[in-house]
């Protein structure tokens, strides 16, 4: 007996939800599986039935019969590639899935990753990854996932499919899974299907690393955890007034002086260029993007202080520890310039993605038509380097070329950017600003946008968010953690955990899919969770948390 393999159109399955779910109406959704009754909040009600709890909520999760599948340390793991040879890479990105299949289960004399052709036998109770690339479209990072007494499948036509249903099928196990292999001999998993796809293709969150430092071993960290909610972007904030975070060969300077400190005068410190890769193949690794954003031509002290003909008048200022904004701005006049920022997009153009964030934000010291020619000029190096612009709302009203894409965080002009056809990442202040107290008595964190805890954070639709800007050129979501107020990784941690939660569904679940009521129980069960992980979380008595 071979293990169960989903249908031939499971794929169709996929693309025939997403179309329903895009066209029916929001509403509560249907629950397909049990879960505990809101007034309920005994622990042992949420903990003990980890299946309810997949944060994001899939598109479709229907329980099956039967007994559990039991998992121990010596299940075989199985990559079955369907469709002929597969893409480039594909098969060594499917196998280092299933390697970390295989670390999840625990135990130290653990069987190799067998592959399998479409059509040969693999043993019964085995975990089997599964690649088609040859079935009908779907969205990217589609899967389907089925669990029953004799084993575990998950299908995609791509390898983030397998990774995305890899996370799923983690948090189907119980807790213990996140525990070391010592302290467990076997998991159970109760039969399930699961029917799952993305809904915006951007699903970002943002680390300053700017006004205080993270060592890269705290930024994978990070990388880590946003995996575990199929977070797909990291924007790291790369520059401001406080720090220049990146090694920039032509201008040794700016990481050299101008990283030297921090908020409230630590020692700062940056990313190598060979670290700055080093993050970037992490990241991609877990089907994540690093997007650098160098924040010009405002919040630039740091590189003001580090080279003297970035100024109007030729003289460097200090450097700066406070934590006030809008009073730096480059010499927007100047050649000098603009042959610096051609050598960053350069540069660090050659180690990340398609995506350059120039920031544009908070330009006080500027006229309004001086800082439209600067976005425009800015606008021709990104280019010019083969990679998509992305900046804050405030350049909206420059002329952007379609391709650009602009972050909203406040009131300002995205809707005229979406009228010319270009699109926008949501990040509204009020919603998503992880720097944002909980509350009146979170002693971390501003409160200038608003206090956010994690109902503020889940309950709202971005496709309805903003008047005048269609729900088609909404690209996707992303929450920023500014870091003014925080000194370690573990701050850094209260305040996301367990709000990025929150918005990792609102980023992938479809509206009409998910509901604060239901969220809110499932979030309960990932206390335990993030204890287990060593995630420093708040924990909101807006949530019955599972001890």
């Amino acid at each position: 007996m071979t293990t169960p393999v989903l249908a031939a159109t499971r794929f169709a399955g996929v693309a025939a939800l997403l179309t329903l779910a895009a066209c029916r109406p929001a509403q509560p959704p249907v629950r397909t599986i049990p879960v505990p009754d809101p007034s309920d909040t005994a622990p042992s009600m949420i903990i003990d039935r980890p299946r309810h709890s997949v944060i994001p909520a899939p598109l479709s999760l229907r329980p099956g019969t039967g007994d559990p599948f039991v998992v121990d340390s010596l299940t075989p793991v199985v990559v079955r590639l369907v469709g002929g040879t597969p893409p480039v890479g594909s098969r060594a990105e499917v196998e280092r899935i299933a390697s970390w299949v295989r670390a999840m289960l625990g135990g130290s004399a653990r069987p190799a990753v067998r592959i399998a052709g479409a059509t040969d036998p693999v043993p019964i109770r085995s975990i089997v990854l599964e690649l088609d690339p040859t079935r009908p479209a779907s969205a990217d990072g589609a899967y389907e996932l089925a669990v029953s007494a004799d084993g575990i499948t998950i299908a995609a036509t791509q390898p983030a499919g397998l990774f995305y249903g890899m996370q799923t099928l983690r948090q189907l196990f119980p807790v213990a899974v996140e525990h070391p292999a010592a302290y467990r001999r076997s998991l159970r998993v109760s039969p399930v299907r699961v029917v799952d796809a993305p809904r915006y293709g951007w699903r970002g969150g943002m680390l300053d690393v700017s006004r205080h430092f993270l060592a890269v071993e705290d930024v994978k960290r990070f990388i880590d955890h946003y995996a575990f909610y199929k977070i797909n972007r990291l924007h790291l904030h790369l520059s401001d007034d406080q720090g220049w975070r990146v090694e920039i060969a032509s201008w040794p300077n700016l990481s050299r002086h101008g990283g030297s400190t921090e908020v409230g005068g630590g020692p700062g410190g940056f990313y190598t260029q060979d670290e700055l890769r080093e993050l970037v193949a992490y990241a991609r690794e877990r089907y994540m993007e690093i997007v650098p954003e160098f924040d010009v031509p405002g919040h630039t002290n740091a590189a003001l202080a580090s080279y003297p003909e970035l100024n109007c008048d030729g003289v460097a200022p200090p450097l700066y520890t406070g934590i006030r904004v809008g009073f730096s701005a480059l010499c927007v006049t100047s050649d000098a310039t603009y042959r610096f920022l051609d050598d960053v997009v350069r540069e660090i153009g050659t180690i990340t993605g398609p995506w350059f964030h120039i920031g544009g934000d908070e330009v006080e010291r500027l006229t309004h038509s001086q800082y439209l020619q600067f976005i425009a000029r800015m606008q021709e190096i990104v280019r010019r380097h083969g990679k998509t612009m992305i900046g804050w709302g405030e350049i909206a009203p420059a002329a952007l070329h379609p391709s650009t894409i602009v972050q909203h965080w406040k009131r300002d002009s995205s809707f005229v950017h979406a009228a010319r056809g270009g699109q926008v990442i949501l990040s509204p202040s009020p919603r998503t600003y992880l720097d944002m107290k909980y509350d009146s008595s979170t002693v971390l964190g501003l409160q200038w946008a608003a206090r956010i805890d994690v109902r503020d954070a889940y309950d709202w639709d971005p496709a309805t968010y903003l008047d005048n800007v269609p729900a088609a050129a909404i690209l996707g979501i992303e929450a920023p953690l500014w870091s003014e107020t925080l000194e370690k990784v573990q701050d850094f941690e209260f305040m996301v955990f367990p709000r990025m939660a929150a918005i990792a569904e609102i980023g992938w679940t479809p509206q009409g899919e998910r509901s604060w009521d239901d969220f809110r129980l499932r979030l309960a069960a990932h206390g335990p969770r993030l204890a287990a992980l060593g995630v420093n979380f708040y924990r909101s008595p807006q949530i019955p948390w599972a001890k």
